[in-house]
């Protein structure tokens, strides 16, 4: 399913992480999120061929930058400001990138795109 398309310039939009999913930074700054399978299938994977209860999405490079970032409040250019000046050129083609990752985030389910 494609997400809808936003009327306006994306990069005005603020993403908010949904509630249910919880998650946890390490000491080496990596995140990873923690999905529960709920849902009848999931149950019978369960037990049948003993799927977890939770599973864990790793974020890697400039997301686990990203995501403790994202709190309801930064719109999607404030949010690529912070990571130019933390990577400087090695974020670039950078707004391009984040749109792409943003939109990949919100279509998979853990952050919703609001506008301001």
């Amino acid at each position: 399913m494609k997400p809808k398309e936003k009327a306006g310039n994306y990069l005005d939009y603020i993403p908010r992480i949904v509630e249910e999913y919880k998650w946890e930074k390490d000491g080496e700054d990596n995140v990873t999120i923690f999905v529960e399978n709920k849902g009848i299938y999931n149950r019978i994977a369960q037990k049948l061929f003993g799927r977890p209860k939770v599973s864990q999405i790793h974020l890697q490079g400039i997301g686990n930058y990203i995501w403790p970032l994202i709190d309801g409040k930064k719109s999607i250019h404030e949010l690529g400001a912070r990571v130019k000046e933390h990577y400087g050129d090695e974020a670039e083609p950078l707004y391009e990138r984040l749109t792409e990752y943003m939109k990949m985030l919100e279509q998979y389910g853990f952050i919703v795109i609001e506008k301001k």
